[in-house]
């Protein structure tokens, strides 16, 4: 059976990082996917240059760039400003009938705009963030909040939390501080509340085969890999020989709450399939 699964982003380049492969691999099964992002990213760290020629403009043709390569059928925007995070600049006072602010936008109005699309998609599949909203970017929290909301409002049977193994993810960190220059604000303790236990993944996808397409979406966001007072995460991963490449990014992690329980899922569309354990979960 053909399926709908859209993918609802806070910025692009997000979409690259935590479930390009994801997406891919769906898009060859002959599924839609349909990729919603609810800022054009403007707020974004990047060089001088491409801030000053309108950088939401850029990340928009780059977030297109990307959907064509993992094969999605459509982009939309939400059409909220970036809220920025700690290092961002300051953003500028919004015009008179200026977009707002993600992070400050009203839930119950966001989730209304994601809910008609998802009801125009006939989506049978959600992705939205975990409750920390991975890194804690203000706009990542949002898109929890809006997405489940939106969920109910349609009635999107699967709701996938994106996320990454918090176990593997500190790990990681400790061995990259041997050969990476993370800024000097850059705290590593505080992934400790970051993202998701292992114990709450439901979700482990397979993607190395997908390692390509993931590649090529990362090195569409290009402004994202320059800019910054230290290496940029994109531009780090982008330089990954193949085999380390399909190592570091080879697996995408998601929680299903309420899932029931059995052993972790390879297959996002598992509970739609009827292939998922019956015992509840949790």
């Amino acid at each position: 059976m053909r399926h709908t699964c859209l993918f609802f982003h806070a910025h692009p380049d997000d979409e690259a990082l935590l479930t390009a492969g994801t997406m891919a691999g769906l898009a060859r099964r002959g599924h839609r996917v349909v990729l919603v992002l609810a800022t054009a990213g403007e707020r974004g760290l990047t060089s001088t240059a491409l801030r000053d020629s309108g950088l939401g403009g850029v990340r928009r043709a780059e977030a297109h760039a990307s959907a064509r390569i993992l094969g999605c059928a459509r982009v939309a925007f939400l059409g909220y400003a970036d809220s920025g995070h700690v290092g961002t600049p300051a953003a500028p006072a919004p015009a008179p009938g200026g977009a707002q602010p993600f992070a400050s936008a009203d839930v119950e109005e966001a989730a209304g705009r994601l809910a008609a699309l998802l009801t125009e998609e006939h989506a049978d599949l959600l992705t939205v963030y975990d409750p920390a909203g991975g890194y804690g970017h203000p706009d990542h929290v949002q898109v929890h909040r809006v997405g489940y909301r939106a969920a109910q409002l349609a009635g999107t049977p699967v709701v996938l939390e994106a996320t990454v193994d918090r176990t593997l993810l500190l790990r990681g960190l400790r061995a990259a501080s041997w050969v990476h220059r993370f800024p000097p604000q850059f705290d590593r303790d505080s992934f400790r509340q970051a993202y998701g236990a292992r114990a709450d993944i439901t979700h482990r996808i397979p993607v190395k085969r997908y390692w390509r397409a993931k590649r090529a979406s990362l090195a569409a966001h290009l402004s994202q890999a320059q800019g910054g007072d230290s290496e940029r995460t994109l531009a780090a991963l982008g330089r990954l020989p193949g085999p380390a490449f399909r190592q570091v990014l080879g697996t995408e992690w998601y929680i299903q709450r309420g899932l029931p329980a059995g052993p972790v899922l390879r297959d996002p569309l598992a509970t739609l399939a009827g292939t998922a354990p019956t015992a509840a979960r949790r």
